[in-house]
């Protein structure tokens, strides 16, 4: 006859610690009230991802120089903000924008023989700023030369900025960044002279941020991951009668507490998702109705970009708004499918407009596709009807259709993507899953 040997002490309290551990995180997730967090392993790209390191912003500022010096350009100059980032590593959390100048000047010089070009960059202070000024960390490659310069108040820092590129400043252009205050503008402007034009970069310099590097997708992807599991998580801990502030409340503290910045949701609920942008009310959930998160955040300056409509397991959602939700799902596949290095944004954004209308939602579709992202939330080129631009390695969109019935429902999905070195659409949230499945899995 064969007994059974009585289990070790040891192994039979491991067990029932096992099962109470089991037994109190059931209580947890079934309790709206529990902290709620995000598993990282569910979003594998954070292995890889980490700061830009500076021999990336010396490439960046070497090809930089190279466009410049192919253009026949003397210089080109941005005040803080997400092009000084991306070339120099200063922000406007680095460097607060005031109606003092703080701009950054960068030239190309040829070397002696002739056969290449290294940056000469110009950080320009105020005068009683140079302390503080001296302290920013921006990278230099061993080629580039840095030079400090200030201006007093009471001169004109744009004056200083020409004297400060002596020979260069005749007769070349000189391109300012895009973003760059019309005040600052017309005051280079003014100092330069009818001789030089000051203008804004043709795409040959700005097509240099927004076509992303590797490192940059990297943090992008994990980024865009972290706020999906944001808005899964959340979904989990939602409840009839919630409020649209009450779940956006639980959302931001969520994202900040995987390690991302800036993060927030725009939470619609029901009729209210039919206004894009909101509505300001603080609508409860109610069963019939869809919640809509719009989510964005930021990694190590890179931002994310992500729309779930979602439903409860409780819900009752009406089949006209369900079918409305998969239509929306397929023209965000009808888009990626036609994207391909080469392609047009305006050819992208036709692909998503035409099946929505060939299914009775052409009226209803009532904004652009989507957007370039990357250090800018909206950046360009962008997915929109007519557009010219061309598809190109290393770009970056949001893909985000929507069908918005005033006073009834409005559903909108959004997934970034990438262009890869094949010229192939990928998402940025294909490590945790890509597109919504339905509404009760985002």
């Amino acid at each position: 006859m064969q007994t059974t040997r009585p289990l070790h002490p040891t192994l039979k309290r491991c067990i029932i610690l096992a099962y109470l551990v089991l037994f109190i995180l059931g209580i947890c997730l079934d309790n709206p009230e529990a902290p709620i967090v995000i598993d990282l392993r569910k979003a594998p790209s954070c292995a890889f991802a980490a700061p830009i390191p500076a021999a990336h912003f010396h490439d960046r500022q070497q090809s930089l120089a190279k466009a410049l010096h192919h253009l026949n350009a003397s210089a080109f100059i941005t005040e803080p903000g997400p092009t000084a980032q991306y070339y120099f590593n200063v922000s406007t959390t680095n460097w607060k924008l005031s109606e003092r100048p703080f701009l950054f000047v960068l030239s190309p010089e040829v070397l002696n023989d002739g056969s290449d070009v290294a940056p000469r960059i110009t950080v320009l202070a105020p005068k009683f700023e140079i302390t503080r000024a001296s302290l920013l960390d921006v990278p230099l490659s061993p080629d580039a030369q840095l030079s400090l310069t200030t201006w007093a108040e009471d001169a004109s820092p744009y004056k200083v900025a020409h004297d400060s590129l002596g020979p260069l400043a005749q007769g070349n252009a000189v391109y300012v960044d895009g973003a760059t205050r019309w005040f600052v503008v017309s005051g280079l402007q003014d100092a330069f002279g009818k001789n030089t034009t000051v203008s804004f970069p043709p795409a040959e310099i700005s097509d240099l941020r927004s076509q992303k590097s590797q490192a940059e997708i990297q943090i992008m992807k994990c980024a865009n991951e972290l706020t999906v599991e944001a808005i899964r998580a959340t979904r989990k801990k939602m409840f009839m009668g919630m409020t649209e502030r009450e779940a956006s409340t639980k959302i931001a503290a969520l994202l900040a507490s995987a390690g991302l910045q800036n993060g927030g949701c725009l939470t619609l609920f029901g009729e209210n998702a039919a206004l894009p942008h909101g509505s300001g009310s603080n609508r409860s959930l109610n069963p019939t109705d869809f919640a809509l998160f719009d989510c964005t955040a930021t990694l190590y300056g890179y931002w994310a970009d992500v729309t779930r409509t979602i439903a409860l397991k409780d819900s009752r959602i009406p089949p006209d708004h369900l079918q409305i939700w998969e239509d929306v799902r397929r023209a965000q596949i009808m888009a990626l499918d036609v994207v391909k290095n080469g392609t047009t944004t305006g050819e992208v954004d036709a692909a998503a407009r035409r099946f929505l209308r060939a299914v009775g939602h052409g009226e209803e579709f009532t904004h652009r596709l989507g957007h370039g992202i990357g250090l800018e939330m909206h950046e360009r080129p962008y997915l929109v009807p007519g557009s010219s631009d061309v598809l190109r390695p290393g770009h970056t969109f949001s893909d985000e259709p929507g069908v918005y019935i005033e006073g009834k429902v409005g559903v909108r999905s959004e997934d970034c993507f990438y262009v890869n070195e094949d010229g192939r659409p990928e998402l940025l949230t294909e490590g945790t899953g890509g597109l919504a499945a339905d509404p009760w899995n985002p």
